[in-house]
């Protein structure tokens, strides 16, 4: 049985779709969780109305996990994020050999530019067992007790979790992960890929994720 946590901030236009995305695996589904950092629009109504339990955490996605994994009980965990979906075949996708597992990338975008961007995030997936949490993220409780959990970061709580895991005990999973592109259509297909590739580098070459925060903003 899973548990599905979801980090939220103002997210009521895109929430509902991400937990319509659920229903192909609700029988597996113990409970839903929505970590909200105090969002202002409809968030908590439109998550309410889908039966989630809505939880008020620490603004910040590694606190909001933390404390939405925390206020769960379901031996396994489903990380999702509210901009994000998942393909109509995830529940037949999911592996129970002990390991965590990612969705490939998916962008709502038909433009050629998103394919790239895509086919870069999924092979930086597989090549190094970096996921990023817009891939979402399945993984026995266990597990997630067993590595610390999310930790309390403003940023890279996604890369900082995953690399505790290890990628031996990754593994891709054989669905989507839609999610939204508006960042990239807003930032730019280059500048923002570009950005992120940076800000990787810097938490990977010891730099604070405080610090960090000003360039990702």
């Amino acid at each position: 049985m899973l548990a599905v946590v979801i980090p939220t901030l103002n997210a009521a236009t895109r929430l509902q779709a991400a937990l319509e995305s659920l229903a192909p695996g609700r029988e597996r589904i113990a409970e839903i969780v929505v970590a909200d950092g105090d969002s202002t629009d409809g968030t908590r109504a439109v998550a309410e109305a889908d039966g989630a339990r809505v939880i008020e955490a620490p603004r910040g996605r590694g606190s909001q996990l933390r404390a939405g994994a925390a206020a769960t009980s379901a031996p396994w965990l489903l990380v999702l994020h509210a901009d994000s979906r998942l393909g109509p075949g995830w529940p037949d996708a999911l592996r129970e050999d002990g390991r965590a597992g990612w969705f490939r990338l998916r962008l709502d975008d038909p433009a050629p530019a998103a394919r790239r961007v895509e086919r870069l995030a999924n092979w930086r997936a597989r090549r190094f067992g970096l996921p990023y949490g817009d891939q979402g993220l399945v993984l026995p409780r266990a597990l997630y007790d067993e590595v610390g959990g999310y930790r309390d970061m403003p940023l890279m709580e996604d890369v900082d979790l995953v690399r505790r895991i290890g990628r031996r005990r990754l593994v891709e999973l054989d669905a989507e992960a839609v999610t939204s592109a508006d960042r990239y259509r807003r930032d730019g297909y280059w500048r923002r890929p570009l950005r992120n590739l940076a800000c990787l580098s810097l938490f990977l070459a010891g730099m604070a994720p405080e610090r960090i925060r000003t360039l990702y903003e």
